[in-house]
């Protein structure tokens, strides 16, 4: 079967996170997008559930730089706890 070449863009990061997690896995980033692109096209969809994570929101990240803000400001009050064993 004849091959093609197929180029896009990809935040640099994000290339090395993935090549080095293909690396581990035992094949290239070539493998993993033929991979994808067979399941996708049997399927007809994509082949994994696409959401948001609620904890990267908007107001979520606000609330977490404010506390992080509290507590290099020493205004916030932090309590030790006992860790729970299972």
């Amino acid at each position: 079967m004849a091959q093609i070449l197929v180029n896009f863009r990809m935040d640099e990061r994000l290339k090395s996170d993935m090549e080095n997690v293909c690396q581990e896995l035992g094949m290239n980033m070539t493998t993993a997008f033929t991979i994808f692109a067979k399941k996708m096209t049997r399927e007809k969809r994509i082949p994994f559930d696409v959401s948001v994570d609620p904890f990267y929101s908007e107001d979520n990240m606000k609330y977490l730089a404010k506390v992080i803000s509290d507590i290099e400001s020493g205004k916030a009050k932090l309590k030790e706890h006992d860790l729970i064993e299972d």
